[in-house]
């Protein structure tokens, strides 16, 4: 038979503080979120498990499938790579905070019209890292296949369906609806 070892818990139903967890402030999608957790918990178990914001995925749980991108101060991470303790004081965005209201982030609506999902699994991940991949070719970020002088100094990065293949391919799509995903992010690149 299995012991069940029991915890003191607050009256917020979360643990004291002690040596191996902390009280901490995340500020997630516009709101603050106190949580006293294990040091060692990554950001996507605390969005999932802990404030049960489920849109990021598990995938593969070592960053490189790309299905737990979340935006932390506006750059796209892999939040199964980030410790949740050392989010404190970053603007956390996850697909849950892309919409405003009932209308959706124009790329959310995009993935819908061009039908760029199939089981939707990598799809919030997707849309993530899309929304941070548009933000870096924007600001004049380059990537791999880039070509030289194809942006003013400073000037963003022209996007075609070759440069946004290269800065989205750590986001890995199971069903394979990689053109469809393309076609959508086109659509809302400038």
């Amino acid at each position: 038979m299995d012991t069940i070892a029991w915890r003191d818990v607050t009256d917020a139903g979360e643990p004291p503080p002690s040596d191996d967890r902390s009280t901490f402030t995340l500020h997630i999608n516009g709101s603050d979120r106190k949580l006293t957790l294990d040091h060692r918990t990554t950001l996507l178990d605390a969005l999932r498990e802990h404030l049960g914001l489920t849109g990021a995925k598990k995938g593969c749980d070592h960053g490189q499938c790309g299905a737990c991108t979340v935006l932390v101060d506006g750059r796209r991470v892999n939040s199964c790579l980030l410790l949740a303790v050392a989010q404190e004081g970053a603007h956390i965005t996850t697909i849950e905070g892309l919409a405003d209201g009932d209308r959706l982030h124009p790329l959310q609506e995009a993935f819908l019209e061009r039908d760029a999902l199939q089981c939707g699994y990598c799809t919030p991940g997707q849309i993530c890292s899309a929304l941070g991949m548009l933000d870096e070719a924007a600001d004049g970020s380059p990537s791999y296949v880039t070509e030289p002088g194809t942006a003013a100094a400073g000037g963003p990065v022209p996007l075609d369906a070759g440069e946004i293949r290269e800065r989205m391919s750590g986001n890995l799509c199971r069903c394979g609806a990689y053109p469809r995903i393309v076609e959508a992010i086109e659509d809302v690149a400038p």
